[in-house]
């Protein structure tokens, strides 16, 4: 006979639930009286160039944004378009960045949060409810981290297109200064034609020396070639 707890451990045969992107987190805060929500997150944690861009958006509940979702399942030309919409209706939003030498000096996951506080505290008006990405931040305001926030917050996922938007902006005029590493097209990350500019050229100042791929291309390059040089006599004629 089977027991009601080993019965509810038995594996289901339905399929898994998929996250919808859905204003149920802004709803139910509102339900507890908090008027101004905030949803905030990052691009470019995970790249070895340049900076960690976070954004802050406090959406309009009176006006919708139709496609609103993580930026990572929207094409660019999507995400550009859903970034106007953002700033045109949106009751405030904000960005921020944190360049490659504080990430190198802070660490990455303390630079994301200081790109996070930074963009919640340039909003106007003030949010008293933040809904974040699987993080809290050092502030006096209600906080609520989702775990995949950005496939479930529309709030959320607006931050997160705002960021990825102008984080791709910025690795595109970096790729001007910096063409050999085909920045414009892998944003900084470690793509197999980044990781191979790295072995061949060595990093740029705007590279990030404490993730590890940058950081033995410093020392070696893969295509270099070691002369033997000739060493010099020491000897003295007697």
């Amino acid at each position: 006979m089977t027991s009601p707890d080993s019965a509810q451990q038995e594996p289901s045969d339905e399929p898994p639930r998929r996250r919808v992107c859905s204003a149920r987190f802004e709803r139910a805060a509102r339900q507890r009286g908090w008027q101004r929500i905030a949803g905030i997150d990052e691009a470019g944690r995970g790249s070895l160039f340049g900076p960690v861009v976070a954004a802050a958006v406090i959406l309009n509940p009176r006006r919708r944004i139709v496609g609103l979702d993580d930026s990572k399942k929207l094409a660019p030309d999507r995400r550009v378009e859903l970034a106007a919409r953002i700033h045109e209706h949106a009751l405030a939003w904000a960005v921020a960045e944190i360049d490659a030498a504080r990430i190198d000096a802070w660490n990455i996951y303390q630079a994301t949060r200081q790109a996070m506080l930074a963009a919640v505290l340039q909003l106007h008006p003030v949010p008293d409810y933040l809904l974040l990405d699987a993080i809290e931040l050092d502030l006096p305001i209600e906080q609520k981290p989702l775990i995949h926030g950005d496939a479930r917050s529309v709030s959320i996922a607006a931050a997160s297109i705002l960021a990825k938007v102008e984080r791709d902006r910025r690795l595109e005029e970096f790729d001007q200064f910096y063409p050999q590493y085909g920045l414009a097209q892998n944003k900084g990350y470690g793509t197999p034609d980044h990781l191979e500019a790295l072995q061949r050229f060595g990093p740029s100042p705007l590279h990030r020396f404490s993730f590890a791929p940058v950081r033995e291309a410093r020392c070696w390059a893969a295509g270099a070639e070691q002369v033997l040089l000739p060493l010099e006599s020491h000897s003295t004629a007697f």
